[in-house]
Protein backbone atom coordinates (compact mmCIF):
# COMPACT_ATOMS: atom_id res chain seq x y z
CA UNK A 1 0.00 0.00 0.00
CA UNK A 2 2.87 2.21 0.55
CA UNK A 3 4.70 1.34 -2.25
CA UNK A 4 1.56 2.16 -4.76
CA UNK A 5 1.47 5.63 -2.81
CA UNK A 6 4.98 6.35 -2.98
CA UNK A 7 5.29 5.24 -7.43
CA UNK A 8 1.66 8.15 -7.46
CA UNK A 9 2.97 10.61 -5.09
CA UNK A 10 6.91 10.00 -7.62
CA UNK A 11 4.50 9.95 -10.83
CA UNK A 12 2.42 13.33 -10.14
CA UNK A 13 5.49 14.88 -8.93
CA UNK A 14 7.20 14.05 -12.83
CA UNK A 15 3.90 15.47 -14.05
CA UNK A 16 4.08 18.29 -12.41
CA UNK A 17 7.32 18.85 -13.32
CA UNK A 18 7.01 18.70 -16.74
CA UNK A 19 4.40 20.67 -16.88
CA UNK A 20 6.48 23.82 -15.80
CA UNK A 21 8.81 22.53 -18.55
CA UNK A 22 6.57 23.67 -21.38
CA UNK A 23 5.00 26.40 -21.85
CA UNK A 24 1.96 27.05 -24.30
CA UNK A 25 -0.39 30.02 -24.57
CA UNK A 26 -3.76 31.12 -26.72
CA UNK A 27 -4.16 34.90 -28.15
CA UNK A 28 -6.97 35.86 -30.33
CA UNK A 29 -5.99 38.22 -32.86
CA UNK A 30 -9.27 38.89 -34.26
CA UNK A 31 -9.94 39.43 -37.92
CA UNK A 32 -7.14 38.44 -40.67
CA UNK A 33 -7.16 41.80 -43.01
CA UNK A 34 -4.57 43.51 -45.45
CA UNK A 35 -3.44 45.52 -42.54
CA UNK A 36 -0.07 43.45 -41.33
CA UNK A 37 -1.28 41.66 -37.83
CA UNK A 38 1.66 41.37 -35.53
CA UNK A 39 1.99 39.04 -32.45
CA UNK A 40 4.50 38.01 -30.64
CA UNK A 41 5.53 35.78 -27.20
CA UNK A 42 8.01 35.57 -24.46
CA UNK A 43 9.37 32.04 -22.40
CA UNK A 44 10.09 32.27 -19.18
CA UNK A 45 13.62 29.51 -18.95
CA UNK A 46 16.03 28.05 -20.30
CA UNK A 47 15.14 24.93 -22.31
CA UNK A 48 11.42 25.43 -22.29
CA UNK A 49 9.86 24.00 -25.27
CA UNK A 50 7.06 25.95 -26.21
CA UNK A 51 3.60 25.96 -28.69
CA UNK A 52 1.31 28.95 -28.75
CA UNK A 53 -1.61 29.19 -30.54
CA UNK A 54 -2.91 32.28 -32.45
CA UNK A 55 -6.44 32.58 -33.36
CA UNK A 56 -8.69 34.63 -36.36
CA UNK A 57 -11.08 35.20 -38.57
CA UNK A 58 -9.73 34.72 -42.00
CA UNK A 59 -13.34 34.98 -43.98
CA UNK A 60 -12.09 37.99 -45.74
CA UNK A 61 -8.58 36.64 -47.43
CA UNK A 62 -8.15 34.70 -50.49
CA UNK A 63 -4.30 34.37 -49.44
CA UNK A 64 -2.41 35.18 -46.18
CA UNK A 65 1.04 35.12 -45.46
CA UNK A 66 2.29 34.34 -42.02
CA UNK A 67 6.00 35.00 -40.58
CA UNK A 68 7.83 34.58 -36.68
CA UNK A 69 11.06 35.85 -35.98
CA UNK A 70 13.03 35.07 -33.02
CA UNK A 71 14.46 38.37 -31.39
CA UNK A 72 17.54 37.82 -29.38
CA UNK A 73 18.19 40.08 -26.61
CA UNK A 74 21.08 40.56 -24.17
CA UNK A 75 20.44 43.09 -21.11
CA UNK A 76 22.75 43.47 -18.26
CA UNK A 77 23.94 39.80 -18.47
CA UNK A 78 20.64 38.60 -18.58
CA UNK A 79 20.31 36.99 -22.41
CA UNK A 80 16.92 35.88 -23.85
CA UNK A 81 17.18 33.96 -27.15
CA UNK A 82 15.24 30.97 -28.89
CA UNK A 83 14.87 28.08 -31.67
CA UNK A 84 11.87 27.99 -33.65
CA UNK A 85 11.04 24.65 -34.97
CA UNK A 86 7.64 25.24 -36.68
CA UNK A 87 4.91 27.60 -38.16
CA UNK A 88 1.85 25.69 -38.79
CA UNK A 89 -1.66 27.12 -40.09
CA UNK A 90 -5.00 25.33 -39.44
CA UNK A 91 -8.55 25.55 -40.20
CA UNK A 92 -10.91 25.43 -36.91
CA UNK A 93 -13.18 23.52 -38.65
CA UNK A 94 -17.28 23.75 -38.89
CA UNK A 95 -17.34 24.07 -35.26
CA UNK A 96 -14.90 26.97 -34.99
CA UNK A 97 -13.33 25.93 -32.04
CA UNK A 98 -9.62 25.31 -31.68
CA UNK A 99 -8.93 21.49 -30.73
CA UNK A 100 -12.83 20.76 -31.26
CA UNK A 101 -11.70 17.60 -33.06
CA UNK A 102 -12.18 18.73 -36.34
CA UNK A 103 -9.17 20.98 -37.18
CA UNK A 104 -7.52 20.56 -40.37
CA UNK A 105 -3.84 21.03 -41.44
CA UNK A 106 -3.34 23.75 -44.02
CA UNK A 107 0.49 24.32 -44.29
CA UNK A 108 3.31 24.81 -42.29
CA UNK A 109 6.85 25.71 -41.62
CA UNK A 110 9.90 23.78 -40.23
CA UNK A 111 12.74 25.59 -39.00
CA UNK A 112 16.22 24.76 -40.25
CA UNK A 113 19.39 25.16 -38.58
CA UNK A 114 19.24 28.06 -36.33
CA UNK A 115 15.74 28.34 -36.36
CA UNK A 116 15.89 32.33 -36.38
CA UNK A 117 12.76 32.84 -38.32
CA UNK A 118 10.07 30.90 -40.55
CA UNK A 119 7.60 31.93 -42.85
CA UNK A 120 4.53 30.22 -44.55
CA UNK A 121 2.80 31.74 -47.77
CA UNK A 122 -0.98 30.25 -48.06
CA UNK A 123 -2.48 30.83 -51.36
CA UNK A 124 -5.64 29.51 -50.79
CA UNK A 125 -9.09 31.37 -49.62
CA UNK A 126 -9.57 30.62 -45.58
CA UNK A 127 -13.10 30.55 -44.29
CA UNK A 128 -13.74 31.30 -40.49
CA UNK A 129 -12.61 30.40 -37.77
CA UNK A 130 -8.28 29.97 -38.25
CA UNK A 131 -5.01 29.17 -36.05
CA UNK A 132 -1.29 29.19 -36.00
CA UNK A 133 1.05 27.54 -34.04
CA UNK A 134 4.08 28.78 -33.28
CA UNK A 135 6.68 25.83 -31.35
CA UNK A 136 10.28 26.14 -30.35
CA UNK A 137 12.67 26.18 -27.72
CA UNK A 138 14.18 28.59 -25.21
CA UNK A 139 18.27 28.36 -25.31
CA UNK A 140 18.59 32.12 -23.51
CA UNK A 141 19.53 32.21 -20.34
CA UNK A 142 16.46 33.41 -19.08
CA UNK A 143 14.05 32.57 -21.90
CA UNK A 144 12.95 33.49 -25.18
CA UNK A 145 11.52 36.15 -27.19
CA UNK A 146 9.92 36.32 -31.01
CA UNK A 147 7.72 38.62 -32.92
CA UNK A 148 5.58 37.82 -36.19
CA UNK A 149 2.98 39.62 -38.06
CA UNK A 150 0.65 38.58 -40.83
CA UNK A 151 -1.95 39.15 -43.60
CA UNK A 152 -4.73 38.46 -45.80
CA UNK A 153 -4.22 39.46 -49.66
CA UNK A 154 -7.86 41.32 -50.17
CA UNK A 155 -8.57 41.75 -53.96
CA UNK A 156 -9.37 45.77 -54.35
CA UNK A 157 -12.37 47.05 -56.62
CA UNK A 158 -10.04 47.96 -59.24
CA UNK A 159 -8.83 44.04 -59.44
CA UNK A 160 -12.70 43.13 -60.07
CA UNK A 161 -13.27 46.21 -62.64
CA UNK A 162 -9.71 44.93 -64.66
CA UNK A 163 -11.76 41.16 -63.92
CA UNK A 164 -14.71 42.38 -66.12
CA UNK A 165 -13.17 44.60 -68.44
CA UNK A 166 -11.34 41.28 -69.10
CA UNK A 167 -13.85 39.15 -69.41
CA UNK A 168 -15.91 41.70 -71.29
CA UNK A 169 -12.93 42.10 -73.98
CA UNK A 170 -12.95 38.08 -74.19
CA UNK A 171 -16.33 38.04 -74.82
CA UNK A 172 -16.31 40.67 -77.99
CA UNK A 173 -13.65 38.80 -79.58
CA UNK A 174 -15.08 35.49 -79.11
CA UNK A 175 -18.24 37.28 -80.47
CA UNK A 176 -16.52 38.52 -83.51
CA UNK A 177 -14.71 35.50 -84.58
CA UNK A 178 -18.76 33.53 -84.51
CA UNK A 179 -19.47 36.37 -86.73
CA UNK A 180 -16.50 35.73 -89.34
CA UNK A 181 -17.45 32.37 -89.23
CA UNK A 182 -21.28 32.45 -90.28
CA UNK A 183 -20.62 35.55 -92.94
Amino acid sequence: MIKNSMKLTFVAAMLAGMSVGANAATTDLGTLNTDPTTFGGTVSGTGVAFSDIFTFDGSQSIASSFSVVDVPLTVGGVNFDGILTGLSLFSAGANGVVGGGDDTLLGSSAGTGAGDSLTLNYDQPLSGASFITVTGISNGSAGAIYAGAMAAAIPEPETYAMLLAGLGLMGAVVRRRSNRKTS
